[in-house]
């Protein structure tokens, strides 16, 4: 099979009613999945207008995959005074400790009762 110059390429895509151009200046291109991303730094990205509308996005470069899980950030939690009284009357435990607990498990007194009960 005889490969086609760019000349070429964009006269039969023309042809076909499809348009063929660069994106410029883009600096990384991220793929997001359920459990990682599919990180493409410094990507050429071509994309191809078909007529109708519809557009496909050619990305080539080098890829990394970087896992979710390990860049999540911990929500900020209000833990309300009352809550940690009641952690502190139902375990025994210092103020300090309470609240430690009550942010280790999201807020949820429960959770934190049983944590501090198990130690």
């Amino acid at each position: 099979m005889r490969r086609l110059s760019g000349r070429e390429l964009r006269r039969l895509t023309k042809r076909m009613g499809l348009n063929l151009k660069e994106m410029e200046g883009v600096e990384e291109v991220v793929i997001k999945l359920s459990d990682k991303e599919i990180v493409i730094k410094n990507p050429t990205v071509s994309i191809v207008e078909i007529k109708g509308g519809g557009r496909i996005y050619q990305i080539t470069g080098k890829e990394e995959e970087r896992s979710i899980i390990e860049e999540t950030v911990p929500e900020e939690i209000e833990i309300s005074e009352e809550d940690i009284q009641l952690v502190v009357a139902q375990t025994g435990v210092s103020p300090e400790e309470a609240k430690k607990a009550l942010m280790e498990s999201g807020g949820d007194l429960a959770k934190a009762i049983m944590l501090l009960s198990s130690r």
